[in-house]
Formats: C-alpha cells, structure tokens, sequence
C-alpha cells in the first residue's frame, strides 16, 4: 500500500511540474474563471427591466395619473404618453412599441363606484413575438395594478380584505434576484469545464511528445498513472472554485444559508468525475487536437442544455428529462443552489450526492480501463 501511495504521488508530483511550466494551463486556470464569472454574472440578466411601455389615458382623473406614475416608478417600465387615439393605433399597427396600455374613459368613475357590474377597465396590448417577455411583462403589469388597486381600496371607507386573498411569499430568493439564480449555477460550468479541458490534454501531450513510452517503462499501474495524473489538476481546479466561491459573495453578494463543508465535499466529488472523464477522452483520443474538441463538446454543451442551468428539466419531454439524469451538471447545479440559498442538508441533497458520486467512480473505472499500456496505437 505504501508503494502504491509513492508511485502515484511520485507521478502527481512530476505532473505538477509540468503544470508549473506550461503557461498556457496556468492562464487557463487562472484567467478563464475570472472571465467566465464577468461574462455571466455581469452580462447575463434575466429580469427584464425598463420595457417601453405606451400609455393612452383617456380618463385624464387623478386615479389614472397615480396608475401610470406607479408604472413609471418601478423601474420595469419606461413609460411614453400617446395623445391621440390615431397615434396609439399607427404605433401597434406598425409595431413600433412592445406594449400599450389604454385606460377607459370611465376608470376613476368605476373605482369611485365600486360596482361589481361596472368595473375600472384597462387593456393591455403587448407584443406576443417575443413569449417570453410578453409573459413578463404582463405579470409585471399586474403587479403594479393590483399594488394601485389595493392603494385604492385603502382610500375607500371601510374597506375590508377577502378571508381568502392570497398572500405570496418568495422564499429563498424574496426580491427574485437573477443574480442569485445565475451565480451559485456558474461553478457548474466552470468548474467541469476547466476540469474537463485541462485533464484532456494531458495523456495525449505525453503521447504526442512521446514521454509516454518513459512512464509506461516504470512499474507504475494505469490505475497509480491516471490517479497521479488526476491529483494536481484537482488541485488546480478546487482553486478556481475558490475563486468563484469568493466573488459569489463578495462581488455578487450572493448569501451563503448551506453548509460549507458539504459544499466542498461535493465540489471535490464533481471536480474528480469531471477530470477523470477529461483524462478518459485524453487516453482514447492520443492527439490534443481531437482532444480539446471532444472537450470543448462534452464540457460545454451539457453544461447549458442538460444540467438546467438556461432550459428548466421540467419542461423538457420525457426521453430528454431521462437523459440529464446521465450528466452530473444537473445533479451539481441542484447541490450548488440549494447549498448557496437554503439551509439544505445531507439527506435532502442525497440523490445528488450519490449520482455525482457514481459519475466519478465509473470515470476513473473507465479511463483505467481504457489506459493501454503498450505504444500502439
């Protein structure tokens, strides 16, 4: 056992060399997650703020004015005055605005009234090309109706609330900030990506410069040589998820309710598949070329199709939700948002423990396997 020990931290030693002079790996290593965090933490928003909106008031009451000011004031419409009921229609029929809102003549009189049969009425058109904001910016709009209405009703004598209002609380994340959304998601891809990519490279340099004839002549077994090989860059990564960890908070001011040390028990777990199965397609591959492609495709893409991070699963058909289950991005992105937003523990983040879990250990079994000891190629 002691040998064994030797040999693989005899090989983890020569490869941290190696890493040390290969300035390509370091910047890397160290650039690449400083990149990738301002690209998606600062870039990428999902909360649609400052939307055009046009407004034709034709009640001109005090009611409607106290309306269209709170519209303008919550910072997710930029509000635009139409005078005129000709204007109002040339700007929908040449789509010229992504929304408009037109308030009836009798609006203040309806509110005043109270009557179920006389409703205040507001029509609201939006542009349905893009669904995803239509969506949004319709629930925006009742937001902001519903808040005025209920301004309203306080400014009415004696108005009561229903026994059955609904009242919603957003836990977790309470002003649905898509930072806190983003953020703890980005170590996901962050971190198998770069796992992936620098540990694809390393067998097949050795092979293409032909010092993997010197390390097939030792006694050292492909299981010592793959978990040698692994140990440094494992090390390497943990860093960038410090890295990222440390501008999650300080940075992003993204909070931190889980525990720490689950936290980086399953960052290492998910480091460890993630390398294991670089280094697998850098011994079936032999070229860095094909290497770095198969990287590149197998870092990437089920980092932002299958692991939920842009598609949510749910939504997905049944044979693709079956897929994800393969990819230990899903079950990471799952571990690193609750960790970051929720006390989640060990028994609730146990399924994804175990899948990361199973991942890592047939990638090794794998790259072990496939590790072949002769030159032939």
């Amino acid at each position: 056992m002691n040998l064994f020990i030797r040999r693989v931290f005899s090989i983890a030693a020569k490869e941290a060399k190696h890493i040390r002079r290969d300035p390509f790996t370091l910047a890397v290593s160290l650039i690449l997650p400083l990149v990738f965090v301002g690209f998606f933490g600062f870039v990428i928003d999902l909360d649609y703020k400052h939307m055009p909106l046009l407004v034709r008031d034709n009640d001109q009451s005090s009611y409607s004015r106290r309306l269209i000011q709170a519209a303008d004031s919550c910072g997710y419409f930029d509000v635009s005055l139409i005078h005129t009921p000709a204007e109002a229609e040339k700007k929908v029929f040449q789509n010229d605005t992504k929304s408009l809102l037109i308030i009836d003549t009798d609006f203040a009189k309806n509110i005043v009234r109270a009557a179920p049969e006389r409703p205040a009425k507001l029509q609201l058109l939006v542009d349905g090309s893009d669904n995803a904001q239509a969506a949004i910016l319709s629930n925006y709009m009742q937001g902001v109706v519903q808040a005025v209405q209920a301004l309203f009703s306080s400014q009415q004598a004696e108005a009561t609330p229903s026994a059955n209002a609904l009242r919603t609380r957003f836990l977790f994340n309470p002003e649905l900030n898509s930072r806190w959304f983003i953020v703890p998601a980005l170590s996901t891809i962050i971190i198998g990506f770069l796992a992936i990519i620098l540990t694809a490279l390393t067998v097949a340099k050795e092979w293409e410069n032909g010092s993997m004839e010197l390390l097939l002549s030792t006694p050292a077994s492909p299981l010592e040589i793959v978990l040698g090989k692994l140990l440094p860059y494992l090390a390497l990564t943990f860093f960038d998820v410090m890295v990222v960890f440390v501008l999650a908070l300080l940075v992003f001011q993204i909070p931190f309710l889980g525990n720490f040390f689950l936290y980086l028990a399953a960052c290492a777990i998910y480091i460890t598949g993630a390398a294991a199965l670089g280094l697998l397609i850098s011994v079936l591959t032999r070229q860095q070329q094909a290497a770095i492609q198969f990287g590149f495709a197998v870092g990437l893409l089920p980092s932002f199709i299958f692991s939920g991070f842009i598609f949510p699963i749910e939504n997905m058909p049944l044979f693709f939700r079956a897929v994800t289950v393969l990819f230990p991005q899903r079950w990471f992105l799952s571990i690193s948002r609750s960790v970051f937003l929720s006390e989640a523990g060990w028994g609730t983040l146990a399924i994804p423990m175990a899948a990361i879990t199973c991942f890592a250990l047939a990638m090794i079994f794998l790259a072990v396997k496939n590790f072949k000891t002769d030159v032939e190629p």
